[in-house]
C-alpha cells in the first residue's frame, strides 16, 4: 500500500442514506461536492431502504466521475479513498464501502473508515472563518440529536443524546400529521415564515441533565391536532371529526407550522445553553441536515449574540449529507495515520468514539 508523499489528496464516498455523493478534498481544501439526490422516495412518504441502496448502485460511478472531473484529479493522483462506515442504512452504507475498498485496493492506496456523525461535526472545519478548540457542537439530524464536546478532529466526546426520537424526526413526523408531503421537515421551515410561533403552546420536556427527549413533544401535537386545536393536548380525547380537523391545519397551517418549529428549536437551544455553562465553552457549533432549517439558524446567532458566545454554521451545502465533510474528516485521519484494513465492515449502528 503505498502512502502519498507530496499532495495529500482523498477521494471521499458518502452513501449512509439517500443521498450518494463524492468530493474531493486537497491538502485540506475542499475542491468538489457532487451529490446525487434520490426522488423515487418522495412517493412513499419517506426512504424506502431497498430502493435507497439500488439508486446508489446507478449513481456511485457518475457522481465520482464528476467530483474527480470538477477537481481535476485523476484517479493515479488520489492519495487515499474515504467512505462512510457507519451509522445509516446497512444496503445503501454497503454499496459505498464496497466501491471505496475495491478503488482503494485496485489503486494501491490507503483506505480510511469515516463516522457520519463525527463528519458532521467537522463540517464546520471546511471553510473560514473555523473554531478554536475546544468547541461545542450541536449536531441535529433525521436520525440524531446531539451535543458533542470537541477537544481536537480526532478527540471528541458525547454529553448530551435524545433518550428516544431525533429533532429532525420531529420535524418529519409533525408534517405527516399536518398532511404535508415527504420531505416535510423543510416544509414546516417555510410555512414557519408566514405563521406566529406564539400563537399556540406546545410542552417543554422536563428531562434531566443534557439529553434530549421529543417523543412526548410528538405525541401533544398528535393531540393537538385531533382535537382541531381545542381540549388536552396531553389526552386522547377526540373531539373533532375529520373533516373539522383538516379545515383547522387550512386555516392555521401558517402558525401551527411556526409554533411547532419554535418549541423544537428552544427544546435544541435550552440544551445548548446548558451545556455551555457546565462547560465554560464559548466557541459553539450547528451541524446536521436540521442545521438547514433558517429558523434554528437564526436563533442560534441570535442565543449565541445573548450568550457572548463565538458561533458557527457551516454553509447549507455542507449540512446534508454530503462528502465534503466526509473528506475533511478524512484529511485529519490521514494526517494521524488513521487507516482501515480491507476487511472492515459497514455497521448500521456505531458509537461516536
Amino acid at each position: 500500500m503505498q502512502k502519498a508523499t507530496g499532495d495529500i489528496t482523498i477521494l471521499a464516498i458518502e452513501s449512509s442514506c439517500d443521498e450518494t455523493s463524492a468530493g474531493i478534498c486537497k491538502n485540506g481544501k475542499i475542491v468538489s461536492n457532487i451529490i446525487a439526490t434520490q426522488k423515487v422516495h418522495e412517493q412513499y412518504g419517506g426512504v424506502i431502504p431497498e430502493l435507497a441502496s439500488r439508486a446508489h448502485m446507478q449513481h456511485i460511478v457518475p457522481v465520482t466521475e464528476a467530483a474527480l472531473q470538477k477537481a481535476g484529479c485523476s484517479k493515479t493522483s488520489l492519495s487515499a479513498i474515504a467512505f462512510t462506515q457507519s451509522p445509516g442504512l446497512i444496503g445503501s452504507l454497503l454499496v459505498g464501502s464496497q466501491f471505496a475498498k475495491s478503488m482503494a485496493l485496485a489503486l494501491n492506496i490507503p483506505l480510511i473508515a469515516v463516522h457520519h456523525m463525527q463528519a458532521h461535526v467537522l463540517a464546520n472545519l471546511i471553510d473560514d472563518p473555523q473554531p478554536g478548540f475546544p468547541y461545542l457542537c450541536l449536531t441535529v439530524s433525521g436520525g440524531h440529536t446531539q451535543i458533542v464536546l470537541c477537544e481536537s478532529p480526532l478527540t471528541m466526546t458525547v454529553i448530551g443524546e435524545t433518550i428516544d426520537d431525533a429533532a429532525g424526526e420531529a420535524f418529519d413526523k409533525s408534517a405527516k400529521l399536518l398532511g404535508l408531503p415527504y420531505p416535510g421537515g423543510p416544509l414546516i421551515d417555510t410555512f414557519a415564515k408566514e405563521g406566529n410561533p406564539g400563537r399556540f403552546s406546545f410542552p417543554e420536556p422536563k428531562i434531566p441533565g443534557l439529553d434530549f427527549s421529543f417523543s412526548g413533544l410528538k405525541t401533544s401535537i398528535l393531540y393537538f391536532l385531533q382535537n382541531a386545536g381545542a381540549g388536552n393536548i396531553y389526552k386522547q380525547e377526540l373531539t373533532a371529526t375529520e373533516d373539522e380537523k383538516r379545515n383547522f391545519i387550512q386555516q392555521n397551517l401558517p402558525d401551527i407550522c411556526a409554533s411547532v418549529q419554535a418549541r423544537i428549536i428552544s427544546i435544541l437551544l435550552n440544551k445548548l445553553k446548558k451545556a455551555a455553562v457546565q462547560t465554560g465553552i464559548r466557541n459553539i457549533c450547528l451541524a446536521g441536515g436540521v442545521s438547514a432549517n433558517s429558523g434554528l439558524r437564526a436563533a442560534f446567532v441570535e442565543t449565541g449574540k445573548k450568550e457572548g458566545w463565538q458561533t458557527f454554521i457551516p454553509a447549507l451545502e455542507y449540512c446534508t449529507d454530503n462528502a465534503a465533510m466526509i473528506a475533511i474528516t478524512a484529511y485529519y485521519k490521514y494526517l494521524a495515520g488513521q487507516f482501515a484494513d480491507l476487511k472492515i465492515t459497514a455497521s448500521a449502528r456505531e458509537e461516536l468514539q
